[in-house]
């Protein structure tokens, strides 16, 4: 079995080094995915300095993967060798618990995490199960298709699994890598679209991306006129905010949905979710089903992520571009491996 060049970090929040590894038997459901990209998610440099208290060293990141399939165990299904496919945070599920077998894979306990006690994309190779290996159809660029399998699918998953409708007015909070393409996603669905952001030099890109107001989230007097407005909000921040005054925009029946990794309890009072029946709830990334539904609808309406791109070799660059906040949108590593 060929070693497998990768970049990965020694210990908690090191920088990434050179490194290879010689990778076990390729299993009789697995597929190799050669990586042409890998995009950058606010999680690996999570997962780098052990925030969540799961990493395991030597770590190769790298899960939003964009490449073509070059092995096949021998009891794979649906794709084969050559076809260009996309991986995201999972590699595998066990596909026969009560999860599973009703289509919620990424719901699975026994669910493969790409990045977590495995290798991942910041590599010349990548495995998971072929389920996984989602093909990438025409219509979607393949340098910019990685940040879907991670930031696309994190905010496309809810408006499936919530039921938002195209009549729905709603809002999201945190316009970066996630909430561009949560804005994208929820105009091209019909919504009206409110961006909450603090940046304000965003206002006119979020307009060409499809929000129809953008409100600066910093100005309590711009929230008012929103105020019992909103049928669905999506929070796509990893930091606490008043939550109390997004709950007051929301519309009787309306849901405030978390997708950010928000690491503090969240101050929310009762009494106004219960005299407007209004919901909280999270959801993590979707099944391979709804990945598959996500990107047959980006190609449809030429829904991509906003890219930069860097060279793998330049990958800790990259992760300084990204902890420094002044990515636009989602930064993508093109495999430079010799």
């Amino acid at each position: 079995m060929s070693r497998i060049k990768a970049y990965a970090a020694k210990s908690a929040g090191a920088a990434l080094e050179p490194f290879e590894y010689t990778p076990a038997a390729l299993g009789d459901e697995q597929v190799e995915i050669a990586v042409d990209y890998c995009g950058i998610c606010h999680s690996d440099l999570s997962v780098i300095r052990n925030s969540w208290g799961n990493a395991q060293y030597p770590l190769v990141p790298g899960h939003e993967v964009s490449g073509r399939i070059v092995a096949a165990g021998d009891k794979v299904k649906k794709v084969k060798v050559g076809d260009r496919v996309g991986l995201g945070w999972f590699a595998g599920s066990c596909t026969c618990c009560t999860a599973c077998l009703r289509g919620d894979h990424n719901l699975c306990a026994s669910g493969e995490e790409t990045i977590i006690g495995r290798a991942g994309g910041f590599a010349e190779r990548v495995r998971a199960h072929w389920a996984w290996a989602v093909p990438i159809p025409d219509g979607v660029d393949p340098a910019k298709a990685g940040p879907l399998f991670c930031g696309g699918i994190t905010v496309f998953n809810p408006i499936v699994q919530c039921g938002v409708q195209p009549t729905d007015r709603v809002g999201v909070v945190g316009v970066g890598g996630l909430g561009h393409l949560a804005v994208q996603f929820l105009a091209k669905w019909g919504c009206e679209v409110v961006a909450f952001t603090s940046s304000e030099d965003k206002k006119a890109e979020l307009q060409k991306l499809g929000a129809h107001h953008v409100v600066n989230s910093r100005d309590p007097a711009q929230l008012k006129p929103f105020a019992r407005s909103l049928d669905f909000i999506m929070v796509t921040v990893n930091v606490s905010l008043d939550w109390g005054s997004y709950i007051d925009t929301l519309a009787p029946k309306g849901r405030l949905h978390f997708v950010g990794a928000v690491l503090e309890p969240l101050n929310i009072s009762v009494f106004p979710l219960l005299m407007g029946q209004r919901s909280v709830s999270a959801s993590p990334l979707g099944s391979p089903a709804t990945t598959a539904q996500m990107l047959d609808f980006c190609a449809r309406h030429g829904i991509e992520a906003v890219t930069e791109t860097f060279p793998m070799s330049k990958v800790n660059d990259a992760l300084a571009h990204l902890e420094s906040g002044k990515a636009r949108y989602r930064i993508v590593l093109k495999n430079d491996f010799q």
